[in-house]
This record gives C-alpha cells, sequence and structure tokens, in this order.
C-alpha cells in the first residue's frame, strides 16, 4: 500500500489556481456540493479540510497548506493545513484528558459506541463513497468496497465483550492469578491515500472499544472520509477527545513518533515511509504496527479452470487503478498456461477507464500526476530492459476527462531482474513470467523481498497442497486471486512487507491496543470472620 511518501513534496503556501468546482461534470458536481453542505469538516468545493480536536472542527491556523485535486479532472476540491505544532499538541492534551475518563467507561458503553458507528456508516456510506470518488479517483462501486470492508471492522469490534474476555486460575489454596487485557492510553493512525475509509476503520473501532482514544493522520492527499468517519464517530456519541484528526506531511509523522504521550503507532503505506516511523518510534519506545510495500504473484497452473483464472487476474490486477497494497502485480504461468497470455491481454484491454462515477467504468485515474509519471516510466523501463509490453496504457483517451491522471490496463513480459518486477508499481501494470515447473515458480515468490500475499489457479487438491505447504508469503489464495482475511481473522503479510510483530484488527488487532496486567491475590478462608447469628439458649461452658 502507498501513503503520501515521506519527503514527497516540500512544504509551501498554496498559491495555484485551479478550477473551482465548475470543472466537475453534472455526475460529480451535485455530489461534491452535498459534501460540502452536510459535513463539517472537508469540503469538496474549495473549501478548507479541518482538524477535530477535542470534538471539534477547527480551521487551522497554518499557513502551509496541501491542494486536494480531483484526479479525473485536476478540480481544486479543498485544501488540507499542515496542522502546526500548537495545534498537534492540543490534539495530544485532548486524547490525553478523555483517555482518563474514557479507559474507565465500562466494556459495554464501549461496545455500545461500536453499535452505533456501524449504523452511522450504513447511513452514510454514500458520502462516504461519494468523497473517495471525488479525491481519490475510485470508481462508485470500488468506493463503497472500501468502506463495506472498513465496516466489517467496526461490526467484528462489537464482539469486544466476549474478546477482551481475561483469565483466571487457582494456582494454589485460596489463590488466585488473573490476567486483564487493559489499554494503552494515547495511540495514532498514520493511513495512506489508497483507502480512505478502510485503513481508518482498522484502528478507530478497535482502539477505542479496548479503551484507548486517537490521533488520526489521514493522507493529505484524500482526507475527506476521514473527516466524515470523525463525524459519524460523534454521532454514534463517542466522547469528546477520544478520537482526534490531524493532517500534514514529514512533520507531522515526527511529532507522532516522538511525543512521548502517545504509546502506540499504526501505520500503512511504502516502504520508505514506513522504515522511518518504525525506526523512529521504536526508537521512542512506542509499540509499532507497519504494513509497507508489496509485490503479490498469482501463478496459473495448466489444470486451471481457465475463464475463473484470468477473470480473477485481470480484476486483483487493475481493480482500483493497481493501487492496492494486495493487487496481484505477477503472474506466473506455468507450462501451457503461457500459451493464455493472448487471451489475458484481449480481456484486459476491454477494461472501461473512466471517471469513478461513469456507469460502466471499471477503472478510474491514478492518485495524482506524480503517480501517473512514475507508473509510466516502470512501463517504459520494461522495453528499455529488453522486455515485452503486450498492452500499453500509457496513452490511453478518456472522452470527457482529457486532464486525468489516467493509465489504463498494461500487460508486461518480463524477468525477475527488471525495475517493473522488482519495484513496486503500484499501477494497472501486470507483469507476466514464464516458468516450466511450479517449483520454479515457488523459488521466484520465495526469493522476492516482499511477503504480503501469493495466489494459485488449479483444479489440483495435491498442487494447492504444495503451493499452501512451500511458499513463503504470509496470506495465500488458492482459486481466490485476493486473499486479504476477513476482520475475524488477522492480518499477516511477512518478510519485507511488514515491520512489526503485531498484526492488524481480529485477535492481533486487539492485541496490539491492549497491554496485560496480571494480579496475584491471596484470601485465605480461614480468615473470614464468622457474621451468622446464633439464636440458641445461651450457656455457660
Amino acid at each position: 500500500m502507498s501513503i503520501s511518501r515521506l519527503a514527497r513534496v516540500p512544504l509551501r503556501i498554496s498559491s495555484r489556481t485551479y478550477a473551482t468546482t465548475a470543472g466537475l461534470n453534472a455526475l460529480a458536481h451535485q455530489k461534491a456540493e452535498n459534501i460540502s453542505a452536510n459535513w463539517k469538516g472537508t469540503s469538496a468545493t474549495g473549501g478548507n479540510t479541518k482538524n477535530y480536536i477535542g470534538g471539534a472542527f477547527v480551521e487551522s491556523k497554518t499557513t502551509q497548506w496541501h491542494d486536494v485535486l480531483d484526479p479525473s479532472t485536476q478540480t481544486l476540491l479543498t485544501r488540507v493545513p499542515e496542522t502546526t505544532m500548537d495545534e498537534f499538541d492540543q490534539a495530544v492534551d485532548a486524547a490525553s484528558q478523555a483517555f482518563k475518563s474514557w479507559s474507565k467507561q465500562s466494556v459495554l458503553a464501549r461496545q455500545r459506541f461500536a453499535i452505533e458507528l456501524q449504523y452511522q456508516i450504513r447511513q452514510n456510506a454514500d458520502a462516504l463513497a461519494h468523497s473517495i470518488v471525488l479525491e481519490q479517483g475510485k470508481t462508485l462501486a470500488d468506493a463503497h468496497g472500501d468502506v463495506l470492508r472498513g465496516l466489517q471492522v467496526v461490526e467484528s469490534a462489537v464482539g469486544i465483550t466476549s474478546n477482551l474476555l481475561g483469565e483466571k486460575l487457582e494456582v494454589s489454596r485460596d489463590m488466585d492469578t488473573e490476567v486483564r487485557k487493559v489499554p494503552l492510553g494515547v495511540c495514532a493512525s498514520i493511513a495512506p491515500f489508497n483507502f480512505p475509509a478502510m485503513i481508518p476503520l482498522w484502528t478507530i473501532p478497535l482502539a477505542t472499544v479496548t479503551g484507548n482514544t486517537l490521533i488520526l493522520k489521514p493522507s493529505e492527499r484524500d482526507p475527506g472520509a476521514a473527516m466524515i468517519i470523525a463525524e459519524l464517530c460523534a454521532r454514534a456519541g463517542l466522547p469528546e477527545g477520544v478520537v482526534n484528526v490531524v493532517h500534514g506531511t514529514v512533520p507531522v509523522v515526527n511529532r507522532i513518533c516522538d511525543d512521548e504521550a502517545i504509546k502506540a503507532v499504526s501505520f500503512v503505506g511504502g516502504d520508505r515511509a514506513g522504515r522511518h516511523i518504525y525506526e523512529r518510534a521504536t526508537r521512542n519506545g512506542k509499540r509499532v504496527q507497519a504494513n509497507l510495500g508489496a509485490k503479490n504473484h498469482a501463478v496459473i497452473m495448466p489444470d486451471a479452470n481457465k475463464n475463473l483464472a484470468l477473470n480473477s487476474i485481470i480484476g486483483a490486477a487493475f481493480g482500483a487503478a493497481g493501487q492496492r497494497c494486495m493487487a496481484v502485480s505477477v503472474v506466473v504461468l506455468v507450462g501451457a498456461a503461457q500459451s493464455w497470455l493472448p487471451e489475458l491481454v484481449e480481456r484486459a484491454s476491454k477494461l472501461n477507464v473512466n471517471g469513478g462515477f461513469e456507469k460502466g467504468a471499471d477503472l478510474g485515474p491514478l492518485i495524482s500526476s506524480a503517480s501517473k509519471a512514475r507508473v509510466s516510466g516502470l512501463i517504459a523501463s520494461c522495453a528499455d530492459e529488453g522486455g515485452r509490453i503486450h498492452l500499453d496504457g500509457r496513452n490511453v483517451q478518456v472522452p470527457g476527462y482529457p486532464a486525468g491522471n489516467f493509465v489504463g490496463p498494461t500487460v508486461l513480459e518480463g524477468t525477475v531482474d527488471m525495475r517493473c518486477y522488482r519495484e513496486e508499481i503500484f499501477g494497472p501494470a501486470l507483469t507476466v513470467l514464464t516458468s516450466d515447473t511450479l517449483d520454479d515458480a515457488l523459488s521466484i515468490i520465495n526469493e522476492n523481498k516482499y511477503g504480503n500475499g501469493a495466489v494459485i489457479f488449479t483444479q489440483s487438491g495435491a498442487t494447492a497442497r504444495k503451493f499452501e505447504s512451500d511458499v513463503n508469503v504470509g496470506q495465500i489464495g488458492i482459486n481466490v486471486p485476493i486473499p486479504v482475511p476477513l476482520p475475524m481473522f488477522a492480518w499477516s503479510g511477512n518478510k519485507g512487507s511488514v515491520l512489526g510483530d503485531i498484526g492488524f484488527y481480529g485477535k492481533s488487532g486487539i492485541n496490539f491496543y491492549t497491554q496485560n496486567k496480571t494480579t496475584t491475590s491471596l484470601w485465605r478462608h480461614e480468615d473470614a470472620i464468622g457474621s451468622k447469628a446464633s439464636v440458641d439458649m445461651p450457656t455457660h461452658h
């Protein structure tokens, strides 16, 4: 998954002039107007995004702003502040003060918040999805999927009354040892651009139901969904200060890593930012979970269901314009399956590249012009290094969107030493490799530095079992193209795709946001004073 990369752009005062919402077409214009009219913390018509501190949406006093542009038209939607040091300190102070009372709330009270939040998200899913389409560029259907996958984590958090159960054992006569899970304190979440709703919803529900308070820093490229979620938290009854939202780039990230009041940091994004955050935050004694880059492989065996395999690969490679941490970015065609490449190219060429609100759109634009340039450069490197470009989406033309950051589906054929294979493209580009045997395909995957996921398409149970046993990645799909576990399980990427040893959501998520407190107590039963009244005739002995 990619996030606003550290040192991606220098801080600046925004002065460039862009089109107002008049630059949006009719499909998008009304939705932008509705967002600005109905939500306190965000704008989609050129206004400012606010900080959310102590239960209030606060206009920043910063002089440094980041422009959020509709990636389909380059229309200015909102200006995001670089939260000042004073504002950041106010957010941390609000979270610290709220922790004193929120951590003492009963688990039933915290569960009630999760129940109410899932209701609020369901009622306002359209607004969240519209914000995602406008700011991030996803198709409307994919944006709703973003919201749904986050909602599932909220729903799983409702089970906190069972999942937070402790342990107790009488270890000796009249002596008990009890283990309870207690909250850490103020936590922080640094979210990426590619899942504006889902990733904040990986952290907000579990941090809060376990009794913590949270500082959320959404991506400065598309913070609208996070601001709507913050308002929904308030509507769901979350007390002031339990969730706070700040904005910015490197300076704010560094403040999160350095602030003594923050006990844990959750991060999803790219390698460079993730390593920086992990090293800096852990050096300051914080608990960190970090999801980094990925290079997910799909293996197609000759006995696979051809239609299922090809359609699955195309959906997993090009959905969300390839901007998913679990996108299939490499397909390994084994043996006779190598003859399926022309059909894979043909099917990919039929995908509809369009604005996110357009009916029938299969994939929208990339998040920014810089991303488009980077992806285009990696596509070009394939040919420069001796590979083949079977389908080239660099010059795709999208009627009605001449200024959009569009790259169409691209199919490359290369080798493992090429840049298009070694680097995370994070765009709609699928690299095709070939191998003679399953063992060769396994070697390719296991030698790659990343370990988020890998999938195999086969109709042989024995082949599937060998793949499952021998492949070295954290999340495995068998005839399933994107094997992201549901929230009753936990995210389990490995190798260079993660830093930290406690995963997101599921039981791991609860463990990340809690620490154990163990009490051993001795109450001798013979020390009890009898208190039963006697009704017998008093006698002398």
